[in-house]
């Protein structure tokens, strides 16, 4: 089933997962139930706003919504093929040990069989007609008896390879009807994920014809920034009645924090977006691989996982102090509102959405929503 985009962590809240110093802010369920209905019903009213303003940016978030739930689909099935394909490999191991221990036992029964038949019968003949060695004539019986008891038990032991043996071979045939199945299902969804990834790149190429001119495409950038801006004020807002807190502070961890991923930045904080100097950069951009792990910078909780314009898939964290940290075009989110993480946790994955062209990262730090320059907070 395809499930919520980019979402792989289940809507859990225990203490265990949250950070030592944060657990005095987990609360209750209800709590957590609030803060939740909160912000959906705030990105509800959002996602209103985009479509009202923009169809094509509507359609934009929803061709690369369709694309990071795709992606995801295909993440999982990956994992289901691998998890089958290994599981057959046990099997055909097992089958194989089950084989040599069947035919050791056989051989063994045969050799058992041939050498009774052969000596067995003329030795037990001779004692029956010989009335001088009574003692020999017990001690032959007991032989015997041993013997056709430890016949029995190979018999048995062949018996039980044989059944386990055909047991396997029908669970061969079931992991390998479901591995056809999967990747099969595969197949599809990697076909729907080119079908898409099409689609994204037509309507791209008609939204950038659109705003071709500079102009445009400064009022594009900053209509973009706005909604930003709109969205982690409204934000602020909601969270009021939640705050975070933490024995170790966040305003405490500058030039400590790590980037929450390797690559090469290719904007930095304050440079101009524009060749006309006239918008510039709120964070940093990070180029990486598609699919690279992003992760947390430091302790806090999600406030904010969906699409947004200009930053495509945005997950934010709250860091309490008024400290925020920005994780744009993204692929996929792993985490959901709510979710309370630490540092170096996976929250997302790296990818090109909100329209950009290659694939990277936007990593931004905001102080009561002012931004502020990243490079000043990592060692």
């Amino acid at each position: 089933m395809r499930g919520h985009i980019g979402t792989v962590a289940a809507l859990v809240f225990v203490t265990a997962l949250a950070p030592a110093a944060l657990m005095a802010q987990v609360g209750s369920e209800e709590e957590l139930a609030q803060l939740r209905a909160e912000i959906g019903r705030l990105e509800r009213e959002l996602d209103s706003q985009i479509s009202r303003r923009d169809d094509g940016m509507a359609e934009l978030r929803g061709i690369e919504g369709s694309l990071a739930a795709t992606r995801a689909e295909l993440g999982s099935l990956a994992e289901r093929i691998e998890t089958q394909s290994e599981r057959q490999d046990r099997i055909a191991m097992e089958r194989g040990k089950v084989r040599q221990r069947l035919g050791d036992e056989q051989a063994a029964l045969a050799e058992q069989i041939r050498m009774s038949y052969m000596t067995g019968r003329q030795e037990l003949i001779k004692l029956l007609l010989s009335q001088q060695r009574p003692a020999d004539f017990g001690r032959m019986l007991v032989y015997y008896d041993y013997l056709n008891r430890h016949r029995s038990e190979r018999i048995t032991a062949v018996d039980a390879e044989l059944i386990r043996l055909a047991e396997l071979a029908v669970e061969s045939e079931a992991v390998a009807r479901e591995l056809e199945r999967l990747r099969s299902e595969q197949e599809a969804e990697a076909e729907r994920l080119g079908r898409e990834q099409a689609q994204r790149q037509a309507l791209i190429g008609e939204l950038n014809a659109a705003i071709e001119s500079a102009g445009s495409r400064i009022e594009r950038m900053r209509e973009d920034e706005a909604h930003l801006n709109e969205v982690i004020a409204r934000l602020a807002e909601v969270l009021e009645g939640f705050p975070v807190s933490s024995d170790a502070p966040f305003s405490e961890q500058q030039g400590g924090l790590r980037w929450p991923i390797d690559g090469r930045r290719v904007a930095e904080f304050g440079d101009y977006r524009d060749t006309a100097g006239r918008v510039r950069w709120s964070g940093v951009l990070i180029e990486a691989d598609a699919g690279i792990v992003v992760r947390a910078v430091y302790h806090g909780r999600v406030i904010h996982s969906q699409w947004t314009p200009g930053m495509g898939l945005l997950l934010i964290l709250d860091h309490g102090e008024g400290f925020w940290s920005l994780y744009g075009h993204n692929a996929a989110l792993l985490r959901e509102a709510g979710n309370w993480v630490s540092p170096g946790d996976a929250i997302a994955e790296v990818g090109d959405t909100g329209g950009q062209l290659g694939t990277g990262l936007y990593f931004g730090i905001r102080r009561h929503g002012e931004p502020i320059d990243p490079a000043d907070w990592i060692r």
